[in-house]
């Protein structure tokens, strides 16, 4: 059942212990005290709304930076991912296989809030070795969702 349940609310976040319920055919108490035995055990992290900023009036940037990192001894690197992902402007933050180690991806309000951010506390930490930042341009597709949906030239063809 706790698959059937993540499943569902991955998709939507607004589901109740009701509706889910409903849905599977199950008790609504049951659902609820699954739903809350997943929160204590840290499966369920949070519920998040996906929002198009690009639709508001709100200026925003998404940057996501490579980070090549020399592991500490001992500790590998998980204590380097626990000082970047502290600082409020790290939205995420993963550990890679490939040609960098991690990719954190910021939020900020102009490009040069970001490009400061990397100068100023990402670049200098000791572990650091490079990064390369790239800011989103235009998002089509986030968490599944289409956000940005491409017009097709439905004009008719006129022939000289």
């Amino acid at each position: 059942m706790r698959e059937k349940i993540l499943l569902l609310i991955e998709n939507n976040a607004k589901l109740t212990a009701e509706d889910i319920a409903d849905i599977l055919m199950e008790e609504p108490e049951r659902v609820a005290s699954e739903l809350e035995a997943m929160e204590k055990e840290h499966i369920i992290c949070g519920y998040h709304t996906l929002i198009n900023w690009d639709k508001t009036e709100d200026e925003r940037v998404d940057a996501l930076i490579e980070v090549k990192v020399t592991p500490q001894r001992g500790m590998g690197f998980d204590s380097i991912a626990e000082r970047i992902y502290q600082y409020e402007e790290v939205d995420a933050l993963y550990l890679m296989s490939g040609g960098f180690d991690f990719t954190v991806m910021i939020k900020g309000k102009t490009m040069k809030e970001v490009a400061n951010f990397v100068a100023m506390k990402l670049g200098p930490m000791e572990s650091v070795l490079s990064t390369a930042t790239h800011f989103v341009l235009k998002k089509y597709k986030d968490h599944s969702t289409i956000l940005e949906r491409i017009r097709k030239d439905e004009r008719m063809k006129v022939s000289p």
